[in-house]
């Protein structure tokens, strides 16, 4: 079944572009900020104690006093694990001795933490050791697990060393008897361990990983999905006082190979499909992706922002329904928009669709990158579509949306998700099949396929539309993704024009050494028209140019976004960049401003004063101060 798989990360090396510039800004800036603060060094910024936790959980199980003891979520040792994911791509990329050392000593720290029988989450180990496995609902260890067997499986591509692996092989086995030999009933309430297991089984080839990712994605939802109630039942404790009978949530209300919607905890539901189409491609398992393919259309027909955001309220930070995708009290986490990436990268392993790569496109270059300020400093939990300072952040139905990014926050998990995603960025732009490269999406560097062909990409993408690839070794076949926006798309080998006819979103080009293939993707920004279901859209239009969605901020338009009146008859022209926005291109329209009025209501008529209005990349917005800023505006 399967019919291509990602390139490692050793196998892509950045060049100059866009990608190289975020990769540095992950390397020289977010890696060394977010490790100050997890090690509570980083002015201005909430308490992390994840370091601390650790050394204060081995003192714990040797018998010692535990100091200022557990701080944090009860998953707070997940934040470390994403941090050395990110650090083991960035090594593999930019080699850098001294990181390398810090994260060495943070993996002797977390080693110590773990118990004889290969146990290891610090929550447990300092304040509950007697309630281990015990609340599957919230306890997170599974998911902790996880976390630490994907930063294991990095840190070894990456260096080659493998002591994190170790470790985590021997968690590994203590869960595996735990569930397996032992047969204690459960499986994760938050889904990550599952497409952990399977990285991990293609790193060591152990099988008993293999067999535990099956196992808990079979047993989830069986027996009418009522574990998580029958759990409760047996304890006098909790976390969150999550409600155990909802099986919506926690996507436990049907076995998985008969769900049909996309439901419950955004980045919960995301981490679960990605594993089941990882495992359906592993085992060829034909059922499995079908329900796969049910739920991507769920969430990328009916249930996703144009930005690639989803999950559409901060109750449960979950979907809802069809349609109902509200701007303003948008959820979006960014989390999210990083598991849809990591949902339709493993989609493309089975299924070699455009449309995959569409969306995965479209998360990273809307949502994804929204989710950090240009600096590496300051990050967005939540992604809104409509912010109006004075309500947004403030508002009871609106807290959840900030107006500005905050430093770092309590529940600190998209941060270091998007720090791992952007140093990982190569194994989603490129995959490979026996003789064939696959480009998924654009990404100068090169890159070494295992067949024997060496490619190099040059770009200017997103705000450049050609692309070339030229083969500076071997022989095979170029599988190019030709993205759904690119209406008008030119293509030439060696200087002759080619056929651009596509398979599923794809042109195959047969190609060898010293061959160079060059193609130039539609540069038009256009305006986007939503579905009139999607009620909070009606009467409104979006404007995107290329994979960028662009949005209205008060700072270029006077100050006020909410009184702005497309003119979707005129074209949309592409103006200066900025340089405040790090190079971004901005983008000017005719339009008009619907004139204050001093009533709450008036039987008046508004006049409407042409304007032209200034739109930036989505991705940009909020980084000029607070403002109003609007993706949708009436035309």
């Amino acid at each position: 079944m399967k019919t291509q798989k990602q390139i490692s990360i050793k196998q892509y090396r950045p060049s100059e572009g866009f990608i190289s510039r975020y990769q540095k800004l992950i390397r020289e800036v977010v890696i060394p900020y977010q490790y100050n603060v997890l090690c509570d060094r980083a002015e201005g910024s909430e308490k992390s104690h994840v370091v601390q936790n650790f050394i204060n959980a081995a003192a714990a199980l040797r018998g010692e006093d535990v100091g200022d003891g557990f701080y944090g979520m009860v998953f707070q040792d997940s934040d470390a694990a994403k941090w050395l994911e990110a650090v083991g791509y960035s090594l593999a990329v930019y080699p850098d001795p001294e990181l390398e050392k810090t994260a060495d000593s943070l993996i002797d720290i977390i080693a110590a933490a773990q118990d004889e029988d290969g146990y290891l989450n610090t929550y447990f180990t300092i304040k509950d050791r007697d309630k281990r496995w015990t609340n599957l609902l919230e306890g997170h260890e599974l998911y902790c697990s996880g976390h630490f067997m994907e930063a294991a499986v990095s840190y070894y591509n990456g260096t080659g060393k493998d002591k994190l692996l170790k470790v985590m092989l021997k968690n590994a086995e203590h869960i595996y008897k735990h569930f397996i030999t032992e047969k204690h009933e459960g499986y994760p309430g938050h889904p990550e361990v599952e497409l952990a297991l399977l990285k991990l089984y293609r790193a060591t080839g152990e099988k008993h990983c293999l067999e535990l990712a099956e196992h808990f994605i079979n047993v989830r939802g069986e027996n009418g999905g009522d574990f998580y109630k029958r759990e409760k039942d047996l304890r006098d404790w909790t976390v969150w006082g999550n409600n155990a009978e909802d099986g919506f949530y926690q996507q436990s209300y049907a076995p998985v190979r008969e769900q049909s919607d996309a439901v419950g905890h955004s980045v919960r539901a995301v981490y679960l499909y990605t594993a089941m189409a990882d495992l359906a491609s592993e085992t060829d398992d034909e059922e499995l992706l079908e329900a796969c393919r049910r739920l991507w259309s769920s969430i990328t027909d009916r249930r996703m922002y144009i930005t690639g955001g989803i999950g559409s309220t901060g109750i449960g930070e979950a979907f809802t329904v069809d349609y109902d995708l509200p701007n303003d009290t948008a959820y979006a986490e960014t989390c999210a928009s990083c598991g849809l990436m990591f949902f339709a990268s493993r989609m493309l392993e089975s299924c070699l669709d455009g449309r995959y790569g569409d969306v995965m496109e479209r998360a990273f270059y809307n949502t994804v990158l929204a989710g950090m300020q240009l600096d590496g400093k300051r990050f967005f939990y939540v992604n809104p579509l409509e912010v109006i300072p004075g309500i947004s952040g403030i508002a009871a139905t609106h807290w959840h949306d900030k107006p500005r990014r905050p430093e770092w926050f309590a529940c600190a998990c998209c941060p270091p998700n998007v720090a791992r995603t952007i140093a990982a960025f190569g194994t989603y732009a490129y995959g490979e099949g026996d003789s064939t490269a696959y480009c998924h999406l654009y990404a100068a560097g090169e890159v070494d396929f295992s067949f024997g062909l060496k490619l190099r990409c040059e770009t200017d993408f997103p705000y450049g539309f050609s692309v070339k690839y030229t083969v500076l070794q071997g022989a095979g076949t170029l599988a190019v993704r030709i993205p759904a926006w690119s209406e008008y798309t030119s293509a030439t080998l060696n200087g002759g024009e080619i056929s651009l006819r596509t398979e599923h979103g794809y042109i195959y080009v047969n190609v060898s050494e010293g061959d160079v293939l060059d193609i130039v993707l539609d540069d038009r920004a256009r305006y986007v028209y939503s579905s009139s279901k999607a009620a909070e859209n009606t009467g409104c239009a979006a404007i995107q140019r290329g994979a960028l969605v662009y949005c209205f901020e008060g700072v270029d338009n006077g100050g006020d976004v909410l009184s702005l009146v497309l003119d979707d008859s005129k074209e949309i022209a592409v103006g200066e960049t900025k340089s405040e926005l790090g190079g971004a291109s901005v983008l000017t329209v005719k339009g008009s401003r619907t004139a204050q009025t001093d009533s709450l209501y008036s039987f008046e008529k508004p006049e409407k004063i042409p304007v032209e209005l200034t739109a930036v990349p989505y991705y940009t917005w909020g980084n000029r101060g607070e403002n109003q800023m609007r993706v949708w505006l009436p035309y």
